[in-house]
């Protein structure tokens, strides 16, 4: 084991001119330039010498960067790691003593203690062992204060007997109990959450519930209500649109309550909020300025950071309902925070809670999108049941296959990878063939029968080397395809940034076909239904994906998908991003990895600091 092979001289993550203690993490590569440049700007602004003092505001900064909400100085020596090829031995750094590395911080102008600490301005916050930027402390606090008043105030004016009526036409006799309980809780309380796995039915259910909004409105004689729909990502929101106009169309609505489903837009959170081009943190919509909807509702609430969320319930109106719908189970926000998990929290177990938070949440479990493998397997993960989840991988050999060897060790052809190597080619080749004629839709429609997953983007195990060894395989298929054109008919691409003007949002995938006249080559996506055809070289940042990061998969489907394992030790190997990838799979999980790999990822959450739980749950905290 490497003791402290850390950054190369010239990684832009070095500082230059720095010494001590910060010089030593920094080396390591535990701490970036950033990290040590803010501990030494806000230190020498507050005449604060102490190394200790530094490293301690230096390890607050890192902490959002990993997401976490704050640094936990008790434990943080024994639970850093770095995000290196080589193991690195972080006890060999000069840590100090956590008594006096906590006096220390209680005494410095940098730091004020305790929730009440009267003295404003100071940089840092100390809460017995915490240590948090200012800004993610009040972050917390705002969101806690304000998901906390809206969960407590049932509203007026609900129409019983209404929405009786609206449950049982729209639910059924027979419908799922569990989406009925959702919507009318998404109509008698101010704050709802609706969580579930993919394909429990989330989206199918708000449109149910703007629809019995919609009658409740009708039936007190107003107009039907200001509705929001939002998603974080510009793809999935209009996934969601898509989602309520197609249930629109099928559900037994009133015509005013249909056209009112619709006619919505869902939009992303940011543009809800509307930009503001003054600043780069506020938006339009604000405490002083709320949002006029009375109905908001937010999917994939799972991908919601911290801050965004504080953004967003500091403009709901004081007389509005607020929806969040996502999966706890995901991975989070590549920001600070893990929210939606933190607002479940022991709600996502089957004891009852009592306070008003949890009056508002309902989990759904029934799953109708893939098959009872795939649906086991995902729930051993999501519980961390390893036994299970190593059982689930060998009972159900039609939806689930496992490669138990680790592909960075295995030979392009090796026999070991047949059965990835025949679901990538056969999806991959159908896609070029249907591209080649001019098959648009066949095209896109094969594009989505397989993915490979990965948790890096770069490495042995990563996106970038097994986009390589898939090209090959594809190659071997087809003969040589000139991958280095950006135009070549069959490239299948992804959206990377959202282009507003094109109407293409960050992780929408599609196809570069021949045209109809066959003499041009054009990208084709879809959006509803409807084709949209662009000229290759007008797409502004697209990459080519015949594999993918798990975190970049979040929201799509595919009929089979093929997760590839990094070794145990990974620190990105979680019980999350595993559960991620598995429910990305519509039919066919094929998973390559070590038992090893498994077992480090199912017993592994994601352990970010956030101290949201808390402050929302108190003490009651069982089964979270």
């Amino acid at each position: 084991m490497s003791t402290l092979a850390g950054l190369e001289p010239f990684d832009a993550r070095r500082a230059t001119a720095t010494a001590g203690m910060l010089r030593a993490f920094n080396d390591v590569g535990l701490l970036t330039s950033a990290d040590v440049h803010v501990a030494q700007t806000i230190a020498r602004l507050a005449g604060e010498d102490r190394e200790a003092v530094k490293l301690a505001a230096a390890l607050a900064a890192r902490a959002p960067r990993l997401g976490h909400v704050f640094v936990d100085l008790a434990t943080i020596a024994a639970t850093a790691s770095v995000d290196s090829e080589e193991p690195v031995d972080l006890s060999s750094l000069p840590w100090p003593a956590e008594q006096g590395w906590l006096e220390g911080l209680r005494d410095s102008p940098l730091v004020a203690t305790g929730e009440e600490d009267p003295r404003v301005g100071r940089p840092l916050r100390l809460l017995e062992t915490r240590l948090y930027l200012d800004r993610y402390w009040r972050e917390e606090r705002r969101v806690a204060a304000d998901l906390g008043r809206l969960a407590r105030e049932e509203p007026s004016g609900v129409v019983a007997d209404v929405l009786d009526a609206g449950l049982g036409r729209l639910f059924g006799d027979t419908g799922d109990e569990a989406q009925r309980r959702a919507a009318a809780a998404a109509v008698c309380r101010r704050l709802a959450v609706v969580a579930g796995g993919p394909g429990t039915g989330k989206t199918t259910t708000v449109a149910r519930i703007v629809a019995l909004h919609a009658e409740q409105a009708q039936a007190r004689g107003e107009r039907p209500p200001l509705v929001a729909l939002a998603a974080p990502t510009g793809k999935a929101a209009a996934r969601l649109q898509e989602a309520v106009h197609d249930e629109a169309a099928q559900l037994d609505l009133a015509e005013p309550v249909r056209r009112l489903l619709l006619d919505l837009r869902a939009s992303t959170l940011h543009r809800l909020l509307g930009w503001r081009p003054d600043s780069h943190s506020r938006f339009k919509h604000d405490r002083e300025n709320r949002l006029p909807h009375a109905l908001i509702i937010v999917d994939e609430t799972s991908m919601v950071s911290l801050w965004l969320m504080a953004r967003l319930v500091e403009a709901v109106r004081p007389d509005a309902r607020l929806v969040l719908v996502g999966d706890p189970g995901q991975l989070s926000s590549i920001e600070a925070g893990v929210v939606l998990a933190d607002i479940v929290g022991p709600a996502v177990g089957d004891a009852p809670v009592g306070r008003p938070l949890a009056r508002g949440i309902v989990v759904l479990r029934r799953v109708y999108r893939y098959g009872g493998g795939i649906a086991q397997l995902a729930d051993a993960i999501r519980r961390g049941d390893v036994t299970n989840t190593l059982d689930s991988l060998a009972s159900a050999p039609d939806e689930v296959e496992w490669l138990a060897v680790d592909a960075a060790e295995q030979a392009p052809n090796s026999p070991d990878l047949q059965a990835m190597k025949r679901a990538a080619t056969e999806g991959a080749a159908a896609m070029v063939h249907a591209a080649r004629a001019s098959a648009a839709r066949d095209a896109l429609r094969a594009l989505g029968t397989f993915r490979l997953l990965c948790a890096h983007r770069r490495g042995p195990h990563g996106v970038a080397s097994w986009t390589q060894v898939l090209q090959g395989w594809l190659a071997e298929e087809l003969g040589e395809l000139e991958f280095e054109r950006p135009d070549y008919v069959g490239r299948p691409l992804l959206v990377t940034e959202n282009d507003y003007e094109l109407g293409l949002y960050n992780g929408d995938a599609g196809v570069v076909v021949r045209g109809p006249a066959g003499d041009r080559a054009e990208a084709v996506f879809e959006r509803a239904g409807a084709l949209l055809t662009f000229t290759p070289l007008r797409l502004g940042a697209v990459e080519t994906v015949y594999a993918m990061t798990v975190h970049k998969s979040q929201g799509s489907q595919f009929d089979t998908a093929a997760i590839l394992l990094p070794p145990p030790e990974a620190p990105l190997l979680t019980r999350e991003l595993l559960y991620t990838a598995v429910t990305r799979a519509r039919r066919r999980v094929i998973l390559i990895g070590t038992p090893a790999s498994v077992e480090a990822a199912v017993a592994r959450p994601v352990a970010r600091a956030s101290g949201l739980r808390e402050r929302l749950w108190g003490n009651e905290l069982s089964g979270a």
